[in-house]
């Protein structure tokens, strides 16, 4: 299913983040597949926002640390997000966890979709416990996902039927909440 951008004044902004800080982690291979896939698009202006590039503070301080005011202005700039996810204990990480507490209002009425990945399980349960995460937040779980089992290859017909649904949906959403915001201001 194609989404048009057509008349659309500037692409879409997505950032593609990565949930993933362990060492030897696969996430990054992941998510630069999809974000490749994503780059692909007509109508799509993508970013990755990597959890490794920000020295975040071992506790939440009182005050927030110019790494978490350079997190939350990632996330405000951008107008929807594909979050890759690796499932660890049948959850997602910690750190992802702890990043996205780091915004509130950067997050609402954004379009959010999930790249999980994980051994047999395909980290279906981290995607489902953030969507309960971005519910809070205010911001839109797209339907279409990404689940990515690591015993097989990255990257399959099915796997990509995925990711261009996935887009399809984030484009539609991201598009139509541009302008329902560019109408009347969202309430909090």
């Amino acid at each position: 299913m194609a989404v048009s951008t057509e008349g659309t004044a500037e692409p879409l902004r997505l950032a593609v983040l990565l949930g993933s800080t362990r060492e030897g982690r696969v996430g990054g291979v992941v998510g630069e597949w999809f974000r490749a896939r994503a780059a692909g698009r007509a109508g799509l202006r993508v970013e990755t926002v990597d959890l490794v590039d920000y020295a975040f503070p071992a506790r939440f301080p009182e005050e927030p640390t110019a790494e978490m005011c350079r997190f939350a202005g990632a996330i405000d700039r951008a107008e929807a997000f594909v979050v890759v996810t690796p499932e660890y204990n049948w959850g997602y990480p910690a750190s992802l966890k702890q990043a996205v507490d780091y915004a509130y209002d950067e997050w609402h009425a954004k379009p959010v979709g999930f790249v999980s990945y994980g051994h047999g399980g395909c980290g279906l349960l981290a995607a489902a416990g953030l969507r309960l995460v971005f519910n809070e937040l205010r911001s839109v779980t797209v339907r279409n996902a990404v689940s990515v089992d690591l015993d097989g290859p990255l990257g399959g017909p099915e796997q990509e039927c995925a990711a261009d649904g996935l887009l399809a949906e984030l484009v539609w959403w991201g598009l139509a909440l541009r302008e329902a915001k560019a109408r009347r201001p969202y309430v909090s």
